[in-house]
């Protein structure tokens, strides 16, 4: 059992998408008693077994199959299976399993640069739950960030050849070296269909600047539309803990929109 837990909290810890089974009752003749347990990742049987055999391979086919429900908010399935019936074995007892989804949605946030700003917002949104990867083109600065499980650090020749490697549901932060290059990322991103959000780092006046750069390249008015600019909420000051805290309280409030989880009374509103 101590096991067991330590290899959940070590898939927990890593934000891996895994499913833990157990076995919580049995019936006549079955491969195994009751309190069989196993973690099933993407990948398959990760460790555990609730019996091996049939009724083992029948339930790492159910949790495949759960892994692939888009239903986010159902995160756990009980059933209970005749194993003469149901699994094709001859024994004549019944199981009853309990499955339940872990980090079935991860929360992705993808931050362009590794620079000041990056190093105070970083670790504050690694005590969220959350993926992150940070890309830049130094190393010197990706090595100043914290080691986790929980955050990629990813050095390239080019920020822009970076992009099409980043996931559609992902949230995006542009914190570059400078203006040209926050707009060459920011030009691509907001050309992708379904980002769920596109931020980039500067004043008001970078904001106008951007837009009319980005619409003479060719966006239109509902993708240049989609961008957060200046990220963040307007509370603090220009200290990058302080840029850092507005940044994480603007990600938490889209966030929640996007996942229904804001209450309606008192919405903050999206700067403008």
């Amino acid at each position: 059992m101590e096991n067991h837990l330590k290899k959940m909290q070590e898939l927990l810890a890593a934000g891996t998408s895994f499913i833990a089974v157990t076995l919580v009752d049995a019936k006549g003749s079955t491969p195994r008693a009751q309190g069989g347990r196993m973690l099933v990742t993407k990948t398959g049987l990760h460790s555990g077994t609730v019996g091996g055999g049939l009724v083992e391979a029948k339930a790492l086919e159910f949790a495949a199959d759960f892994f692939a429900e888009t239903n986010l908010a159902e995160n756990t399935k009980f059933v209970e299976w005749n194993l003469n019936r149901d699994a094709g074995m001859s024994c004549g007892g019944s199981v009853k399993l309990f499955f339940e989804r872990f980090n079935s949605n991860p929360w992705e946030i993808v931050i362009f640069g590794a620079g000041h700003v990056a190093q105070a917002l970083i670790p504050l949104l690694l005590t969220l739950e959350c993926q992150l990867s940070c890309i830049d083109t130094r190393e010197e600065w990706l090595s100043k960030l914290p080691d986790s499980s929980k955050l990629k650090k990813i050095c390239v020749d080019s920020l822009a050849d970076s992009v099409e490697n980043i996931s559609t549901t992902a949230f995006l932060l542009i914190m570059t070296q400078g203006h040209r290059s926050d707009f060459f990322v920011a030009q691509l991103l907001l050309a992708r269909e379904g980002q769920p959000f596109v931020g980039v780092i500067g004043s008001r006046s970078k904001a106008a600047t951007l837009q009319r750069e980005l619409k003479k390249a060719g966006l239109k008015k509902e993708q240049t539309e989609r961008l957060f600019c200046p990220l963040g909420f307007s509370l603090g000051g220009n200290h990058p803990q302080e840029i850092a805290i507005s940044i994480t309280a603007q990600l938490l409030y889209e966030r929640d929109k996007l996942f229904g989880k804001l209450h309606p009374r008192n919405p903050i509103p999206k700067q403008t």
